[in-house]
């Protein structure tokens, strides 16, 4: 599988869970999508640092875009790319916080760690 149809198998994958699986349905609420806006003015901030500086380098036979960078650094926009990495980050990107973001929710409904005690840590307690 490319990198293209693993992204969007992990999109597809992850909104079954929340909508039908979980049943959290975070990706109906307007907050999540305002949330979410700020998350990936991070996620291309790093991904800019990460593939910028040459750090993580992708197979361009995998990727939407040419495999060809000019002058040794892939663009920064344009070629299948945004914020130098391809845009298939992004898909990635989301179904990592969704699958989270989701099964945040879900235990938290469930009452997992719903009243924390405050004090040492457990394995300190005599």
């Amino acid at each position: 599988m490319t990198y293209t149809q693993l992204g969007l198998a992990a999109v597809v994958l992850v909104a079954v869970v929340d909508l039908a699986v979980l049943r959290t349905r975070l990706l109906g609420r307007r907050v999540f999508w305002v949330s979410y806006a700020i998350i990936v003015f991070f996620q291309l901030v790093t991904n800019a640092m990460f593939t910028g500086f040459g750090i993580v380098r992708y197979d361009g036979s995998a990727i939407i875009g040419g495999s060809s960078p000019v002058d040794g650094a892939p663009p920064f926009i344009g070629d299948g790319r945004l914020a130098f990495a391809p845009v298939e980050d992004l898909l990635f990107g989301f179904a990592l916080v969704v699958l989270s973001l989701s099964l945040w929710v879900w235990w938290g409904r469930r009452g997992i760690d719903r009243t924390p005690e405050s004090g040492p840590p457990i394995w300190r307690r005599p």
